[in-house]
């Protein structure tokens, strides 16, 4: 009788036990490190949003600040030349239309721009998760302080004053 080569039944099954052991313990630190990059990113793309209404309003003195769309320019088309206040093109098109396609997020957060007062004297950005504990846990809002604050639950942050409430991002 000749001695049969190759692996028996219970060795194979000893290794897909490990590996799925490993893959237990190594997907949910994939997902929380995949949602620590996306609050990362939004807290970047808010940031982004400061700078782009400041550089609007001084820009056009006369317009005030501008909502999300009039920062940027639309999905797929150049940028006017000369900008102008309906595109003004100072942030890329896909944060400008929160997402791409139009309306679908960046990096697992929406995006949202709202501006008030006479003459447009003030601004809310919002980031909001799409999926809250999946894409991210926390919301962010700034307005024209340029001070990104966060609200742990990851509900929307709200108005203008309910934003100047919450906590800074650093706290």
């Amino acid at each position: 009788m000749q001695k049969q080569k190759g692996f028996s039944l219970i060795e194979l099954l000893i290794v897909v036990a490990i590996i799925l052991i490993i893959a237990a313990i190594a997907i949910p630190n994939l997902l929380r490190a995949r949602m620590a990059a996306n609050e990362a990113s939004s807290v970047s793309s808010i940031r982004t949003i400061n700078t782009a209404e400041v550089t609007y309003q001084s820009s056009y003195p006369t317009t005030g600040y501008a909502a999300l769309l009039a920062l940027g320019n639309t999905l797929g088309a150049a940028c006017p030349n000369p900008p102008t206040t309906a595109q003004s093109c100072l942030i890329d098109p896909v944060l400008a239309n929160n997402g791409q396609p139009a309306g679908t997020g960046k990096s697992g957060y929406s995006f949202a721009v709202a501006v008030s007062g006479a003459g447009n004297v003030q601004y809310d950005a919002t980031a909001v998760p799409l999926v809250v504990n999946q894409t991210g846990n926390r919301s962010f809002c700034s307005v024209e302080d340029a001070v990104v604050r966060t609200k742990a639950d990851g509900s929307a942050p709200g108005a203008h004053d309910v934003c100047m409430g919450l906590n800074p991002l650093n706290q």
